[in-house]
């Protein structure tokens, strides 16, 4: 049985009816309006910026386009490879020839992004209803690259790379490090500044810890419940080896929320 779009789309939390899909060709310049196209070498701003361009003509795009945009990159011939998906938020302008639209990168499908091909099988159309594509063929799902761990001292995430690095292939050296160290971490919020100092101790590395972050957000810690963990950042002030013995780790951590001040003007109870 081949497997289809369609429960890629449904899997990641889109249905196809809410769904546009984009085959972009490689062009240098557009000949019935003169303006850039893409190539193989642009950036993700300029495909997004290129993408949020359409034109004013509903024959040629949607008059009412749907909340998704999945968009792919031509692959040669009939395959097609998934750049990535695109929140429509609204038009911008439209002065009857070009409509512009508000875009953004979206976190679904994120980790298929390169990996995903279908095959697209009218090379000379470039858009379809997602209930049309959600028919088209996979035909590849290529391995993830892997993504070369940073070291302790560098690991500075958001609450999305964070659930990224603790699900994704390509960051399973990552999660190796990760396993193999005790240590204090610090959680900062973005939106006001404020801190948290936590510690992984005894049987529990910063893995293993982190990964509650990654799941709830809070961690279980009660100082974080009820905050938005979309805007927390997660890096690590030190690491020890797993037999380090836990009051020294103690130590450490009422130091860090000492020097830091996290108990009178950050988000450490005690």
């Amino acid at each position: 049985m081949t497997l289809t779009l369609e429960p890629i789309l449904r899997s990641s939390g889109i249905s196809p009816a809410d769904a546009l899909v984009i085959r972009h060709a490689y062009v240098k310049e557009h000949e019935d309006t003169g303006t850039s196209g893409i190539h193989a070498d642009s950036t993700d701003d300029e495909i997004l910026a290129y993408t949020a361009s359409q034109s004013s003509n509903p024959r040629q795009f949607p008059a009412d386009p749907p909340r998704y945009w999945i968009v792919f990159v031509p692959e040669g011939g009939t395959r097609a490879r998934l750049w990535s998906v695109v929140e429509h938020r609204g038009e911008t302008s439209n002065d009857g020839q070009r409509r512009t639209f508000d875009l953004a990168q979206s976190d679904h499908m994120q980790d298929l992004r390169e990996r995903l091909v279908i095959g697209w099988r009218s090379p000379r159309t470039w858009r379809l209803n997602g209930p049309t594509a959600a028919g088209y063929p996979v035909v590849e799902i290529a391995d993830s690259q892997p993504v070369p761990f940073p070291g302790f001292d560098r690991l500075v995430l958001d609450h999305a790379q964070l659930q990224a690095v603790m699900r994704e292939h390509r960051y399973a050296a990552w999660r190796t490090a990760l396993s193999s160290v005790v240590g204090i971490y610090l959680i900062t919020d973005t939106r006001d500044g404020r801190q948290y100092v936590g510690k992984a101790d005894g049987a529990e590395s910063i893995r293993q810890r982190w990964s509650a972050y990654a799941s709830n957000g809070h961690g279980d810690n009660v100082e974080l419940r009820g905050l938005d963990p979309t805007s927390f950042r997660f890096s690590i002030l030190r690491v020890f080896d797993p037999a380090t013995p836990t009051p020294v780790i103690d130590q450490t951590e009422s130091h860090f929320k000492h020097i830091l001040d996290t108990r009178k003007h950050g988000l450490n109870r005690n």
